[in-house]
């Protein structure tokens, strides 16, 4: 991790104050591992497009909203183009990226003529439009299955996200930018994750993932924070639950997971 910006919004949907670590090299142009079929660019005023990409993300690869899309695009092995956004002078508050998400957070997608912002609407866009492009994302159920795998992708949304985001912001960034952590808020949160991962723990008893049998964008979208968090203490709320511990272990280790880390090595 090269630079820390601290203008830079990190959990856009939990809190208002959090600030994110930015890469400091927008011009770098990469292009995906040589088994894979994906292709990406990373692209700055100054770079020349290399590849061209029918699907654009405008975003930062350490933002949890914008890592959630492109998990979702690595899994389905899709061509795209990673368009930084630059949060440390305020680009995202500013046109032209206010057309794209009046909101102005990250991530905004483009995919041809339409444009969509908020990540769980985007990779839920990318689960249907790309419905045969590979893994499905999504339960290839009845409807009773499809009900449950968004009463899951929802628990995510509103019962996961709004605490595990808070604790990683105490823990770990916090302490990069020269804030103090509070311990009294840490264990207020991790007191309720407990309550969550109890209820994960019951759930996945009952089946290897949290929708149903197979991995689905319910699964996908814990990703970002679950990352954040197993590099903190935090880890052993997660580690002391067997169910939740062998289910994080198993898609923290899918290769388009590994393909989001390693943006943020670049």
């Amino acid at each position: 991790m090269r630079t820390i910006q601290r203008r830079l919004p990190f959990f856009t949907h939990s809190f208002s104050s959090p600030h994110l670590p930015c890469i400091n090299s927008p011009s770098l142009l990469l292009s995906s591992p040589s088994h894979s079929h994906s292709t990406f660019n990373i692209r700055s005023k100054s770079s020349p497009i290399i590849m061209a990409a029918v699907i654009k993300v405008h975003g930062v690869p350490m933002s949890t909203a914008t890592m959630r899309v492109l998990a979702a695009l690595y899994e389905k092995d899709l061509q795209f183009e990673l368009i930084p956004v630059d949060m440390r002078v305020g680009a995202h508050k500013q046109e032209p990226y206010l057309s794209l998400n009046p909101f102005g957070q990250v991530p905004a997608l483009q995919d041809g003529d339409l444009t969509l912002f908020e990540s769980r609407a985007i990779t839920s866009y990318i689960a249907e439009e790309y419905s045969d492009k590979g893994e499905k994302l999504t339960c290839p159920g009845c409807k009773k299955v499809k009900a449950t795998t968004k009463v899951w992708v929802e628990v995510e949304g509103q019962q996961f996200d709004p605490i595990a985001s808070k604790i990683a912001f105490e823990r770990i960034f916090k302490g990069m930018f020269g804030m103090t952590t509070d311990p009294a808020a840490v264990k207020d949160l991790e007191d309720k994750l407990v309550k969550v991962l109890d209820i994960y723990e019951a759930r996945l008893a009952k089946s290897p993932f949290l929708a149903c049998d197979c991995f689905t964008l319910a699964d996908l979208h814990h990703l970002p924070a679950i990352h954040y968090l197993m590099g903190t203490d935090s880890k052993t709320l997660f580690e002391s639950r067997p169910k939740v511990s062998e289910w994080v272990k198993k898609i923290t280790a899918r290769p388009a997971w590994s393909k989001v880390v390693a943006l943020q090595k670049q």
